[in-house]
């Protein structure tokens, strides 16, 4: 597989796979439960990112009529995303026990 096929991930994306796991979340809900890993200035354009490469999904949640402000944007892993996440910690298992064993 050619490198420019094989999908790079950055710190604050695979941070955001963890965060998101197998739910659906807010931008700022992942900043708070970042520990101060993610920043308000940066999660958005990381979210944007990882749903231009197919990564992650949104939609606008509405709030009912009770609650008053705007409706959240709610992000999550799509399949191909979920693949991709599996794959990369897969591959990120065998470089650690490769370099472990001085390979």
């Amino acid at each position: 597989m050619a490198d420019s096929q094989f999908p790079r991930i950055s710190h604050k994306e695979e941070l955001i796979f963890d965060l998101l796991g197998s739910q659906e979340r807010y931008g700022l809900e992942l900043v708070r439960n970042s520990g101060g890993k993610l920043k308000r200035g940066t999660v958005y354009v990381t979210l944007q990112r990882m749903e231009e490469k197919g990564l992650i999904e949104s939609y606008v949640k509405e709030k009912p009529p009770t609650e008053s402000g705007i409706p959240r944007r709610m992000y999550r892993v799509t399949g191909h995303g979920a693949r991709v996440w599996q794959a990369y910690q897969a591959a990120v298992a065998i470089m650690a026990g490769a370099i472990g064993e001085g390979v």
